[in-house]
């Protein structure tokens, strides 16, 4: 196997893998009317691409990503305030990295963070407007709007490059990894952390599948 459709051809050193999920892992969001806020001019609302199929909206919100030490390896990540949503609703960058928060609506927003890799608080913003964040730790940054608590959104800081999100199927493709043997992570909002080990060589393409196994309560393992 070569590579999935649209993402070109794999080559020794690459990661190819498939998060498998057969169940719904997360509790939708609403959001609510505009008349409840109370806040500004009518906004529409957003709609998910994913609305009408559950378990392609769990596997596109997984990130994985190579454990190890810290590189200097920082981009710039932009996430939208649209439609009274943060769009998209998962990033992931690695550390050192800086993320603008565009407002789109036509009323204010305040984008903050109470996560420990890092803590912030845009204060309130019009349209138009931008701020930005560095976020120079590793971790899980949960970010919210302090104006429309059913905005949520999660930015996933890596220790360096070798990460990625998985798509609508699942798939994923880490390229380049360094010969040797790795943990490869991945990470979904409910279900927490799983690990694997996986050996990279100039030889051969890795393959991996990551099942998210639920209990008997249909809760996911990896988040207890």
């Amino acid at each position: 196997m070569l590579g999935f459709a649209g993402i070109g051809a794999l080559s020794a050193g690459d990661i190819q893998g498939t998060v498998i999920i057969k169940h719904k892992l997360t509790r939708r969001k609403v959001t609510v009317s505009s008349g409840s806020y109370q806040r500004g001019s009518p906004v529409i609302l957003g709609s998910g691409p994913f609305d009408n199929d559950a378990l392609a909206y769990e596997r596109s919100h997984v990130v994985i990503y190579v454990d190890g030490e810290v590189s200097s390896n920082s981009t710039t990540a932009t996430m939208e305030q649209k439609n009274r949503e943060f769009l998209p609703d998962l990033l992931t960058i690695p550390c050192g990295s800086t993320v603008s928060f565009p407002n789109l609506d036509p009323i204010f927003h305040n984008v903050f963070s109470l996560s420990k890799p890092k803590t912030f608080d845009l204060g309130n913003y019009a349209k138009g407007q931008t701020r930005s964040v560095t976020f120079p730790k590793p971790g899980i940054v949960l970010v919210n709007c302090r104006l429309h608590t059913n905005m949520t959104a999660a930015i996933v800081v890596t220790p360096n490059q070798w990460t990625s999100r998985t798509d609508a199927d699942g798939r994923f493709v880490l390229r380049g990894v360094p010969s040797g043997i790795h943990t490869l992570i991945a990470w979904h909002k409910a279900a927490g952390f799983l690990r694997q080990t996986v050996t990279v060589s100039d030889s051969h393409i890795a393959i991996v599948e990551f099942p998210i196994p639920l209990d008997e309560n249909g809760v996911a393992l990896a988040h207890k």
